[in-house]
């Protein structure tokens, strides 16, 4: 009988051999174990939790895994292509398209499907973890690739009603913040409005899944793992929210030079038919550094997350045994909480 390598259930076609410790780093566990638990989800019949719009307003409803991959789970023609260019995108952009965290594909084709950012989260962060546990967060972090895959998604959500929205402002140097800031109410409330203007084809873009502990301790809770999706329109909507559009403001935060840059990326579309976001990104820093677009602590997103299976996530730590396969966690390097926990809970993975 063959040797089992080690893998992780459901990636049975992908770019990533599990079978090698290199496959198994803290940067790629992250984006891989998620893509799992997706189809461990899926092979119990379970939806992910879908952060969205619906009927005009921000919603917490639920999404099928084949929905989010565009592509069944099950199907022997699924592919996952990790830290890869969702390629349907190149025709949006100026240069070359960033990588993002997981793209689907059909294996016989090569056709893209479905292109995923990813943000493994830890609930609560340190903000909650002395909360109420349906008060518990999780602090997500955005770099500033997920914005320009973002203005992509929505370009081709809202397609040619666009151009509509983005008609009544004119900045002479956007760099230059004390031009922008004038303007910033208006730049904001346009992206909350086309956030909720896009609907009817809205797509699963961001994957965010927990996973929880009791409390401040670094024990797994009893039920400790789900799927969390941002749809393109939720998670812009997201961005318009946390974004400061005071005029008076004294400085642009993070979050609000997020919402600035997605503002311009989808006017130069409609103004250019392409957009430059590295130039985007270098130039409107506001003086603040570009090493990620922003964060937002748990006591923010608790708010667009909160839900029964946020407090009470539906997959137990007894199943993670049922998600990395033939000792895959004797190759993790335990260098972030997550790893370590399960690297060190070889209680886990008795039978």
């Amino acid at each position: 009988m063959p040797e089992e390598l080690p893998r992780l259930f459901g990636l049975n076609k992908t770019n990533r051999d599990f079978s090698k410790k290199t496959s198994w780093g803290k940067n790629q566990f992250n984006s891989s174990f998620p893509a799992s638990l997706c189809c461990y989800l899926a092979s119990r019949n379970l939806d992910a939790n879908y952060l969205a719009i619906k009927n005009g307003k921000y919603t917490r409803a639920t999404v099928g895994i084949d929905t989010v991959f565009g592509i069944s789970p099950k199907s022997p023609d699924l592919y996952f292509a990790f830290e890869a260019q969702h390629t349907p995108f190149q025709k949006y952009v100026i240069g070359t398209l960033p990588r993002t965290d997981i793209v689907i594909q059909k294996e016989s084709t090569g056709e893209c499907v479905s292109g995923l950012e990813v943000k493994l989260t830890a609930l609560p962060d340190n903000t909650t973890c002395t909360l109420k546990e349906n008060l518990y967060g999780s602090e997500i972090v955005v770099r500033p690739d997920t914005i320009v895959y973002l203005a992509c998604a929505l370009i081709l959500s809202i397609g040619d009603k666009l151009n509509g929205f983005f008609n009544n402002i004119e900045i002479s140097d956007w760099s230059n913040a004390k031009l922008v800031l004038p303007e910033i109410k208006n730049i904001i409330e346009t992206i909350e409005k086309l956030s909720l203007n896009s609907e009817e084809k809205q797509t699963p873009f961001l994957l965010q899944p927990i996973w929880k502990t009791k409390g401040k301790s670094p024990d797994l809770a009893d039920q400790c793992l789900d799927i969390f999706v941002w749809s393109d329109a939720g998670f812009s909507y997201f961005i318009s929210k946390i974004a400061n559009k005071n005029t008076d403001a004294n400085r642009i935060t993070r979050q609000t030079r997020a919402a600035i840059w997605l503002y311009k990326m989808l006017s130069d579309f409609c103004n250019k038919g392409k957009f430059n976001h590295e130039e985007i990104i270098d130039n409107l820093s506001y003086n603040t550094k570009n090493d990620k677009a922003f964060s937002s602590a748990g006591n923010v997103t608790n708010f667009y997350m909160s839900s029964p299976r946020l407090e009470n996530p539906v997959i137990a730590k007894t199943e993670i045994k049922k998600i990395i396969l033939n000792g895959g966690q004797n190759l993790l390097s335990p260098e972030r909480r997550f790893d370590a926990i399960i690297f060190n809970s070889s209680e886990l993975f008795k039978q």
